[in-house]
């Protein structure tokens, strides 16, 4: 049977939480707690500030909060395990303490997974797709918690074909969480858009979304504020949100079923736009029956 990307499916999340996918587009709001994020490094990097910030996400119609203590971009400094927790885990309790938010640690570390899912997380966020620490995997299927699986081109030679080159990356991935015991139910995939990809490479990847349904799983796509937004119409990282919005809804289309992002009411308008037009294309497909 062809996967349909827009078919109600549920995912499985940690502490018994199931979040609905496929009908309608899902907002998931940015929540930097670092000092060094490339669009808003500093803003939230106090703790009250990030409350606030992810406050204000849920009320604009963030479903998800992806709360991460350090940088992905390229030139980013590192930070430790402690570092990165003592960033997001005081964040992360006071949400969880606070609201009834869906809430996401973005890390690619196991130990940083656990505390966060420990202190109230429901999904874990890993930018190396279970490749830099496998163990991150096991964190999820114990914990059942959801796991976003994002696919890299960081430190590794790259397919000359883009989408051969998300099958083949993607795949080990997917073999790490099956081997761990992580259910199938639990996964979302991320083609990560930006992370080492030229803009020619991004554009092409948006051109051929659908070719990644062949995964058979849900999607989440990250093109907010991406550098290679910025080739395209010669904005600043803090003035890309009117293109990021055009990309949702362009992704949409094609059937990406969560959407990261910085500002959470202009692509949630977009959103809108795009299931309205799905709505109307499936019901008049439904009364030509």
């Amino acid at each position: 049977m062809t996967y349909n990307p827009f078919q109600r499916s549920r995912w499985q999340l940690a502490h018994g939480r199931v979040l609905e996918l496929g009908p309608r587009g899902v907002l998931m709001a940015i929540i930097n707690v670092t000092p060094d994020s490339f669009s808003d490094g500093g803003r939230f990097a106090d703790p009250g500030a990030a409350v606030a910030a992810a406050t204000r996400a849920l009320e604009d119609g963030a479903a998800i909060l992806d709360i991460g203590g350090e940088s992905t971009r390229p030139d980013a400094d590192p930070v430790d395990a402690a570092e990165e927790q003592a960033r997001i885990l005081p964040v992360i309790t006071a949400l969880a303490s606070r609201t009834d938010a869906t809430i996401s640690v973005d890390t690619y570390r196991a130990e940083t997974a656990r505390l966060a899912v420990e202190a109230g997380a429901h999904i874990v966020n890993d930018v190396h797709g279970l490749q830099r620490e496998p163990a991150i995997a096991h964190v999820a299927a114990e914990t059942g918690a959801g796991i976003c699986i994002m696919h890299t081109g960081r430190d590794r030679q790259k397919l000359g074909d883009v989408v051969e080159d998300q099958f083949h990356f993607l795949s080990r991935s997917l073999q790490i969480a099956s081997e761990a015991g992580v259910a199938r139910d639990q996964i979302v995939l991320d083609p990560g858009y930006g992370f080492a990809k030229e803009t020619d490479e991004n554009l092409e990847l948006m051109a051929r979304f659908a070719e990644l349904h062949r995964f058979g799983l849900p999607f989440l796509v990250g093109t907010s504020r991406k550098r290679f937004i910025g080739a395209v119409t010669g904005r600043e990282a803090k003035d890309r949100d009117a293109a990021t919005a055009a990309t949702t809804a362009l992704l949409r289309a094609d059937g990406a079923a969560i959407f990261r992002v910085h500002d959470v009411a202009i692509n949630r308008d977009a959103l809108a736009m795009a299931d309205a037009m799905l709505h109307a294309k499936n019901s008049r497909r439904d009364t030509k029956r």
